[in-house]
């Protein structure tokens, strides 16, 4: 006898199921498309639906996310021994369940942690439910989205092959859902952009970037979290008032030291190298005086590049190579701006402290050239922090700050009239371009594939506007924008 009535009871979603037969031992996967359209098709080729008489449990829909409930609502209800999936597969949902039961799973890492990867698809699992615990596992077909007649024919054949199986013995198995258990948030590692005023709020995103969505990797001199060819832009270089540099542990008179002998060409006779040595004599040549005869010829020059890495030396030293390794002087709107690449770079201890040497360098070339500073930006290939130090590291990202940003893309003027949104695009109080459309889904995709907007707040704000105006239009209530 089984342990339990073969009654359909669902742990998870209770509400988006339709449950045809609760005695029934087939469950209907609709993946994307609507439960009500599929269960209509089922209808008309002649399938049973009636609560009292039908083989089929449950009808739902598996978008992809909800796959970890939908297996521990199998688990529960093991009665189900057969899936039939249907419909339209936007997200690869019917190869995640179908191969979750057919192929298996394999370990990965994800986001700092162990976890488990349905295979031959990129569906990450939690460590708790395996195909295993399913005995028997469930008999899976997948037979189209039943838009044509070849896929309803399909659907017919397989539902009428389908023998009630001998349920001997069977016991509900509970499975709760895992708690969060991460040590990074997802991102491309590789692509992260920060634009800030002012070089300390510049910093201090970068520290909550690195906190939040690091990647562990192991050096030579043990574990960092790391970014790849991380991009800061400080549109003001300046100063950092003292009195925030101490709260913050560092030494104020070291970044002025710094800053007064970053160009100094002659090497100590304790250290390997140094950058005003690189620029100014090491390769034979003052590199920069030459970038200042450069521009004071031709303010648009693009020779004003300056390499400190010695490729033949410094690929095979064990020590003595820079971190700083290119230097390039462009105009842009009548000010002087610096683009700086590092190798490597040291986020906590060194990257405010470099930030004054290529102020510096950026000040050194204004002065000559009788220019104003412009914009710094700061490549850094490989930055870091290191682990043991993620106390200090919470401190600093806890500084973070969030509110409006000027978003450099422009900002927009959202209407209604004669029946559509109107969104104007402004830049410097010019109406630069305009969308038009009764849906502002449709907006949206346009805004998106013009890159209008560069600023995640400003996306979700027009986000809102956009659909406070279609709600007006639609119920006839005057819009006004926030």
């Amino acid at each position: 006898m089984p342990e339990f009535p073969p009654i359909f009871i669902p742990l998870h979603f209770r509400d988006k199921l339709s449950v045809i037969n609760p005695m029934g031992h087939i469950g209907v996967v609709t993946l994307w498309s609507a439960i009500k359209w599929v269960k209509g098709r089922l209808e008309e080729i002649g399938i049973d639906t009636s609560p009292s008489t039908s083989p089929v449990a449950v009808i739902g829909n598996l978008y992809g996310n909800g796959l970890p409930e939908m297996l521990r609502n199998l688990l529960y209800n093991p009665q189900i021994q057969y899936l039939i999936i249907c419909g339209t597969d936007k997200s690869g949902s019917a190869s995640e369940l179908a191969n979750f039961f057919n192929l298996g799973l394999e370990k990965v890492e994800f986001l700092g942690d162990e976890k488990l990867k349905i295979k031959n698809t990129g569906r990450i699992m939690d460590n708790m439910i395996t195909p295993e615990m399913f005995d028997p596992k469930p008999v899976v077909f997948c037979v189209g989205d039943l838009k044509s007649e070849k896929s309803l024919d399909e659907f017919k054949r397989v539902f009428y092959s389908l023998e009630k199986p001998k349920i001997s013995s069977l016991s509900r198995t509970e499975i709760q859902l895992p708690t969060v258990s991460i040590t990074r948030f997802p991102s491309n590692p590789g692509a992260h952009q920060i634009v800030a005023e002012k070089p300390l709020d510049a910093w201090i995103e970068l520290i909550f970037r690195l906190y939040r969505f690091g990647v562990e990797v192991k050096l030579k001199k043990g574990y960092r979290n790391e970014l790849q060819n991380v991009r800061v832009v400080v549109e003001k270089p300046e100063f950092i008032d003292s009195e925030k540099l101490a709260e913050l542990g560092f030494e104020p008179e070291r970044f002025t030291e710094y800053y007064n002998t970053f160009l100094d060409k002659d090497i100590p006779a304790d250290i390997e190298y140094t950058y005003g040595n690189r620029i100014g004599e090491y390769f034979g040549v003052d590199a920069l005086a030459g970038c200042i005869e450069n521009l004071k010829k031709d303010r648009e020059d693009r020779k004003s590049y300056i390499n400190l890495w010695d490729t033949g030396k410094d690929i095979e030293s064990t020590s003595g190579h820079p971190c700083l390794v290119s230097l390039y002087f462009r105009t842009f709107e009548g000010k002087l701006t610096l683009s700086a690449s590092f190798r490597t770079h040291n986020s906590l201890d060194a990257w405010l402290k470099n930030f004054y040497g290529l102020m510096k360098i950026q000040n050194t070339v204004c002065e000559k050239l009788k220019a104003e500073p412009g914009p710094i930006t700061v490549i850094s290939h490989s930055i870091s922090i290191d682990p043991r130090r993620i106390e200090t590291v919470k401190s600093i990202a806890g500084l973070m700050k969030s509110g409006v940003v000027h978003d450099p893309c422009g900002n927009f003027r959202i209407d209604t009239e004669d029946g559509e949104i109107v969104v104007r695009h402004f830049y410097r109080g010019m109406q630069i371009n305009e969308y038009r459309n009764k849906s502002s889904l449709v907006i949206q995709h346009q805004l998106n594939r013009d890159r209008a907007v560069s600023d995640i707040s400003h996306a979700i704000y027009l986000g809102r506007m956009l659909e406070k105006a279609e709600t007006c239009l639609k119920t006839g209530e005057i819009f006004i924008q926030d």
